[in-house]
């Protein structure tokens, strides 16, 4: 985590009438929406009466070691196979008991349709009660039996627990079996085929080597005695496992070209086909150091190309302690746009696909750079809240050092979340009278970490829940209005004979309605330490009567159908 200055840079923009890429004026919300007292938030807090109540944890209330700053990653997946989404929780420990604590928790969905969404403490159940120091999950269907399975990155020995099947949801542990209890300090971890051959393979982001013997001693930030680290202590390098279509792993190879990167303090990593070649490809954020990307030659093999591309560092060369990691597509070119948190007194950055495989930092004429110097961010994402058919970005925040303030650190310890409303390529901060529209929670200051979303309670819309370091967990229900709007929830299914990535994760879902392209990547990895579900999100206008729908598949195969009946839940089999 670092301090890097601000390049300011003036951006002109001669439109002649036609308002060029990145440099259109964007409007604050409108506080006209906003102007009843009465109104019902669109993202209201129903976690008292959801069934969820968990405080996380995460070390001691005032963390004085960097071991106890990340938090607990969160997940959204259909455990249980009734169809609607369940939540795991990567919960932690602390330093006195860094084999035991609360132990992870696992909440089952119970919501009956046209119901509240409702959810049952699952965790004994499950067998979803592990002990230690929990702190990331990826989720996949690791041996091809059509169940989600969850990867838990810790403190000490990472765990696999392959989904049985069971009705009640019940999972067992077959780390040794498959071979990938990697015992250094995982942070995330993202499943994908990465050798193209149907399975799931696994990539491990490891942090630092910390002794908790002999913790290191303070550091200095802006002549503030703070906790240490990472700079000073060793950091660890990833792994990459193959599957071999059975649930068992072995490390990539040295040819893979997987080591040829130096190790690095891991924090976050996206899987998917990044340069459209129709293989799934890595970008990895790193904390102080410079992000990778792994270019995959279709055969498992990669070329580092992170600061030829441009997705190495910022636009003045410099590298950033990325955290949190969010996909879009947000100048319509087809390519993956690339949004990530950082460290205060920096600012975050989104990476615009400039075609040709390079990218331009927009951070600046985003409207996303020079407002988010005093944040810390970590989880984030774009998500279509509002179903106008254009994703919002969504950030949580919150600083890493108990001792900052805005007087010393020109940052908070406590930041409240932030939700930015797209117009073209420029974003607009939720604030103000507006937040009675979206949500007046989204100005509480809180200790921000892992988010995850999905639609809950099948209405349609996307819910959210959000985690806070030794925080409470909080579930957000999406009351959007549903006149004048129609939706369409998309999931894949790959039931061929030896194929492992039954739910489709890497492909690419496009929606075309009307001479309108939304488009939607089924990541693995993202947002920070977390899951998403691999379900694409669409909303169109009252007078769309068809959709076309296309899916390109983490292998690059192609198939599109027109749908006519909207407002469904709709399974795509790939034939």
């Amino acid at each position: 985590m670092i301090f890097r200055p601000l390049l300011l840079i003036v951006f002109v923009c001669i439109t002649s009438g036609v308002l060029l890429p990145g440099c259109q004026h964007s409007e604050e919300p409108s506080e006209e929406t906003a102007s009843s007292e009465a109104m019902m938030p669109l993202l209201r807090d129903i976690t008292n009466q959801s069934g969820i109540e968990l405080t996380t944890t995460s070390g001691a209330d005032q963390p004085e070691y960097i071991l106890e700053v990340n938090g607990s990653g969160v997940a959204l997946f259909d455990g249980d196979g009734d169809g609607d989404l369940d939540l795991f929780v990567a919960n932690g420990s602390s330093l006195a008991d860094l084999s035991g604590g609360p132990g992870s928790r696992y909440f089952q969905n119970i919501t009956t349709p046209g119901q509240a969404i409702e959810f049952k403490d699952a965790t004994i159940a499950s067998g979803l009660n592990i002990p230690g120091w929990s702190m990331g999950v990826a989720v996949g269907d690791v041996d091809g039996d059509g169940h989600l399975d969850l990867y838990v990155t810790r403190f000490g020995a990472n765990v696999l627990m392959r989904n049985t099947g069971d009705p009640a949801g019940r999972f067992e542990d077959i780390t040794a079996a498959a071979g990938v209890g990697d015992d250094r300090w995982g942070t995330s971890a993202a499943m994908g085929d990465i050798d193209s051959d149907g399975d799931l393979d696994l990539y491990v982001v490891n942090y630092l080597d910390f002794d908790v013997v002999n913790p290191p001693k303070s550091a200095t930030y802006k002549d503030i005695k703070v906790m240490a680290g990472p700079h000073g202590l060793e950091p660890q390098a990833d792994v990459l496992y193959i599957n071999d279509g059975h649930g068992v792993f072995q490390v990539a190879p040295e040819a893979s070209g997987i080591n040829n990167v130096s190790p690095s303090f891991g924090l976050n990593v996206l899987m998917l086909d990044i340069d459209s070649d129709g293989d799934q490809d890595i970008l990895v954020g790193n904390d102080s150091m410079p992000n990778f990307y792994l270019v995959n030659d279709g055969q498992g093999v990669f070329d580092e190309m992170g600061a030829q591309s441009g997705l190495a560092a910022n636009m003045d060369g410099g590298p950033q302690a990325t955290m949190g990691m969010a996909v879009a597509d947000l100048n319509d070119d087809g390519l993956a746009d690339f949004f990530s948190t950082n460290f205060s007194s920096d600012t975050n950055t989104l990476h615009m696909s400039a075609g040709s495989g390079f990218y331009d930092d927009r951070s600046g004429p985003s409207g996303l750079g020079v407002v988010s110097r005093s944040s810390l961010g970590w989880a984030t994402g774009f998500i279509d809240f509002d179903q106008d058919g254009v994703e919002e970005l969504f950030i949580l925040n919150g600083h890493v050092y108990p001792q900052a303030t805005m007087e010393q650190m020109d940052s908070a310890y406590a930041q409240p979340p932030e939700l930015y409303v797209r117009n073209g390529n420029r974003f607009a901060l939720v604030k103000g009278e507006s937040l009675k529209q979206w949500g007046p929670w989204l100005a509480e200051p809180r200790h921000g970490r892992a988010a995850t979303w999905g639609d809950l309670d099948r209405d349609g819309d996307v819910d959210l829940i959000t985690a806070d370091r030794s925080g409470p967990l909080r579930l957000y229900e999406n009351t959007a209005a549903k006149e004048g709007v129609q939706w369409l929830t998309v999931s894949l299914r790959d039931s061929r004979d030896a194929i492992g990535n039954s739910s489709g994760l890497g492909a690419v879902v496009t929606a075309q309605a009307n001479g309108r392209v939304q488009r939607r990547w089924l990541i693995g990895g993202g947002s920070f330490q977390s899951a998403v579900p691999t379900e694409a999100y669409f909303a169109f206008a009252a007078d769309v009567e068809s959709v076309e729908i296309t899916v390109i598949w983490a292998d690059g195969f192609r198939q599109t159908q027109q749908i006519t009946n909207l407002d469904q839940h709709l399974v795509i089999d790939r034939p």
